[in-house]
């Protein structure tokens, strides 16, 4: 009889499907200069399959998004539902000198969004560059640590910590990762997207 109910329970575990896994983000999720099997997305899936977690990733990153670009189409993102998000946008309001108020805007609207829909998410943070002066980056920086100590959200400060500056996890334009540096991302993250996973309510 035991048997029978761990053959039962395995079923409805595969009935269930895999988790879908929104990732909203810019060229860094996408993958940019990356082939599709070194980019961010892919190895996410692959490490997460390595724990025997299955996840369809929904690709909602867009290369050169800023967040406006990505609150714009977060409801078609949404479309065909999810059950988890990463939030992964910023890098492209700092590199243009947006006004960090409305970088945090943009985010807020999209973590309020995800919250009306009982999504939990995961916002993956960004420094801005330094030639912007300090006082921009303090802002900045600010504006995603604000966003993070909300309720519900698991926050991770900086998407490049560990990666960024260095050449050798780069590619040569200097701010997307290579292959590795990707991996290393991934693997720094993994706790808190397992985290993330199992705040999916159980269906």
């Amino acid at each position: 009889m035991l048997a029978c109910l761990l053959l039962a329970a395995a079923g409805a575990a595969d009935a269930a499907g895999p988790k879908r896994l929104l990732v909203l983000g810019d060229s860094l999720a996408a993958g940019y200069g990356l082939p599709h099997a070194a980019a961010f997305q892919a190895q996410l899936a692959d490490a997460l399959a390595a724990r025997g977690i299955q996840v369809a990733i929904v690709d909602g990153a867009v290369s050169g998004d800023t967040t406006a670009g990505g609150r714009a189409r977060l409801d078609w993102a949404l479309g065909d539902g999810v059950d988890a998000a990463i939030v992964e946008l910023g890098g492209n309001d700092g590199l243009r000198g947006i006004d960090p108020r409305d970088t945090e805007a943009n985010l807020a609207a999209i973590l309020d969004a995800l919250a009306r829909r009982h999504i939990p998410v995961l916002l993956t943070g960004m420094y801005a560059p330094p030639n912007l002066g300090a006082q921009y980056g303090t802002a900045f920086r600010a504006a995603f640590d604000r966003l993070g100590h909300r309720p519900g959200v698991i926050f991770d400060p900086f998407f490049l910590d560990g990666v960024a500056a260095d050449r050798a996890l780069n590619q040569p334009d200097g701010i997307h990762p290579n292959a590795e540096g990707v991996r290393r991302i991934v693997a720094r993250l993994l706790p808190a997207v397992e985290k993330l996973l199992a705040e999916v309510p159980a269906s």
